[in-house]
């Protein structure tokens, strides 16, 4: 067996092509088969249009040892991924009875008769193996062409996940058992920018020229990434003791937990409930924490010209027990606002700026939501309230309690 397979996969579809959708069937595929010791080594894209796609298969095929195809098997025109797999192939089209059967099950079912529309489905390659879809229309198939295992998937993500998680995987794993798996550490900073941190890892830390450090920017985190072979881990594991280490002051989560879900975490933990107030944010503070089951009882999106104070003095008289965080009077011009923490003892007024390169309202309003939650956090851990963030300076600060 080779020791390094070439993977791909190769995603069809005006639509994905042109942008017009996000293929989050790739991205999901990358993550779930590299956490099955499987490494993608190639993506591609390819829009409908016959004789490209023949082509395409035919070319990949011959510089891969599997490949993914998603996409292109439903019933409309438009679906050409059986039609040209067959013709890359030099084979024909024949009709497949037990799903034409399976197709017919579904519909009746849901108390309707099979459209003759659906029968385009059922028409596979001739050497095709069929991979069942348990929830739609649309079966997948292997076949190999050019001595590439290839593997025809359907695009609606539902069915691809599950046709991948519980059929596709077992196949690959015995025709190509993974002897020494990949392994990935991560964690998340804030407050330091990229190139900060890769001069001070850089000159500060030894990494083994079998393990790689990787960085992924997405302001105003910084995600750091240990990867190695499996047989490695020792040395990995002291690496990632050392890293973690090095940037304790910045770090927020290990793992890919992500920032609201933590927040929300503690807060649950804590049994703690909590109040968010906000204007130029327009909800961004309180909207993942509502849907990671934060203890919210009431959050607000105020206008420019209500009367912050007064809002919060009522809703701490009502909810004395409550936590309640406000952001307000961000200026966009000089990078200015204002944040309250008030909890049961204690009330918080910070006024503070970002001074870090400015973005779109878009980002900055992330990057405030960011600080609004990290400031939960820190409470929640009994941690400094404001963290050592490069791009945010505290100009005035009040305490009371």
């Amino acid at each position: 067996m080779k020791s390094n397979l070439n993977i791909e996969m190769l995603s069809t579809g005006d639509e994905v092509l042109y942008g017009q959708i996000t293929d989050t069937n790739a991205t999901w595929l990358s993550d779930y088969l590299f956490a099955q010791g499987y490494v993608i080594t190639s993506r591609y894209t390819q829009g409908d249009n016959l004789q490209q796609l023949i082509a395409t298969l035919q070319q990949r095929s011959q510089v891969n040892d599997i490949l993914i195809v998603n996409g292109g098997l439903g019933p409309t025109s438009d679906d050409l991924t059986a039609q040209a797999a067959a013709q890359a192939n030099h084979e024909s089209l024949v009709l497949f009875p037990q799903w034409v059967e399976k197709m017919q099950q579904y519909f009746a079912q849901r108390g309707k008769p099979m459209p003759s529309s659906n029968m385009k489905q059922a028409m596979l390659p001739s050497s095709a193996t069929i991979i069942d879809n348990p929830v739609g229309t649309a079966c997948g198939f292997h076949m190999i062409i050019n001595n590439c295992q290839i593997y025809f998937t359907p695009g609606v993500p539902s069915e691809f996940k599950q046709m991948v998680s519980q059929q596709i995987i077992a196949d690959l794993q015995s025709k190509f058992p993974i002897l020494d798996k990949p392994c990935c550490y991560r964690l998340t900073t804030m407050g330091r920018t990229e190139s900060d941190l890769a001069d001070e890892i850089e000159s500060t830390l030894t990494v083994p020229d079998d393990i790689t450090i990787g960085y992924r920017s997405a302001m105003p985190f910084i995600e750091l990434k240990l990867t190695a072979k499996q047989s490695q881990q020792p040395a990995m594991d002291k690496l990632w003791y050392e890293l973690n280490a090095l940037v304790k002051d910045n770090l927020i989560y290990v793992g890919t937990i992500g920032l609201a879900p933590l927040v929300s975490q503690l807060l649950r933990e804590h049994h703690q409930p909590i109040i968010i107030i906000e204007q130029q944010t327009a909800g961004l503070i309180a909207y993942p924490l509502y849907n990671n089951q934060a203890p919210i009882i009431c959050s607000q999106v105020l206008g420019i010209d209500q009367d912050i104070g007064q809002i919060v003095n009522q809703l701490k008289s009502t909810y004395p027990q409550a936590v309640i965080l406000a952001l307000h009077d961000y200026d966009i011009a000089s990078g200015r606002f204002k944040l309250q923490l008030l909890t049961a003892n204690h009330k918080y007024y910070y006024q503070l700026k970002y001074n870090g390169r400015r973005y779109h309202l878009a980002t900055e309003q992330t990057i405030l939501a960011a600080v609004a939650h990290d400031i939960l956090r820190r409470h929640l851990l009994r941690l400094p309230l404001i963290g050592q963030y490069t791009w945010l300076q505290t100009e005035q600060i009040d305490s009371v309690g």
